[in-house]
């Protein structure tokens, strides 16, 4: 038999075959407090609870087509920066039938994360509140405005949970921090950035000695305008060579 007499009689419904999502975890910053989209679930199951923005992968779409479409209808945000995060595929994470979920994670600086929440998708901002320190790792909160726990739908705590492991794991080596800034950025705007991330006041000067020492830094010869203080030094991210 050749391949083609092969595929010719082959029964795609010989096997079950689970359905495929993908959800996104979108965060930027709010008062300094790492802050995460959420959508209220308008149908069952779930329905009450919040959500990430999500949706299924069509038969004739990739994965980050699928994740770009639905940053784009569920955000209203034209582009960004999508990762790969996670594949989530526990069996009880749906109650409708099996579904497999490969969550995005994007970065958005402060004009990206407001233009989502203005953008009339319904979407609000839920503060997260995580209890561990470092990469400890575990749950997460997501809170409303009044600091009230969102309640989440399906598997959504953990992937939260696991964005906020990711993002610490990633922060000493790669240039995570500076997709949630504008272009030319203080080193103050940098430091609560860091701080937000890991959920941790920082040391001010050894913060700044060891960002400067990283040669990630370049000076724009500018500095910021409308403070009352003396105007700090901006800043734009010099990518390795």
């Amino acid at each position: 038999m050749t391949e083609s007499e092969f595929l010719a009689g082959y029964d795609p419904a010989a096997f079950e075959r689970p359905a495929l999502a993908v959800d996104l975890v979108l965060l930027g910053l709010r008062a300094g407090r790492l802050t995460a989209l959420l959508a209220e679930r308008r149908q069952h199951p779930h329905a009450g609870r919040w959500a990430l923005p999500g949706g299924f992968v069509g038969i004739a779409e990739t994965l980050d087509a699928a994740a770009e479409r639905v940053l784009r209808e569920k955000a209203g945000i034209a582009r960004a920066r999508l990762e790969q995060l996670y594949t989530f595929g526990a069996l009880d994470r749906d109650p409708r039938m099996r579904i497999v979920s490969v969550a995005y994670l994007a970065l958005l600086p402060e004009p990206a994360f407001a233009a989502a929440l203005d953008s009339g998708k319904g979407l609000a901002a839920a503060t997260l509140a995580v209890p561990w320190a470092g990469e400890a790792g575990g749950p997460v909160s997501a809170l409303s405005d009044r600091g009230e726990p969102r309640a989440l739908a399906f598997d959504h705590a953990d992937i939260l949970a696991l964005a906020v492991l990711r993002l610490r794991g990633k922060l000493d080596y790669s240039d995570v921090a500076f997709a949630l800034l504008p272009e030319h950025f203080t080193l103050r705007q940098l430091q609560d950035v860091h701080a937000a991330i890991l959920g941790t006041p920082l040391n001010k000067p050894a913060f700044r000695r060891r960002m400067l020492d990283r040669g990630w830094l370049e000076p724009t010869g500018a500095r910021e305008a409308g403070t009352a203080f003396r105007p700090a030094e901006l800043y734009r991210f010099r990518p390795s060579r």
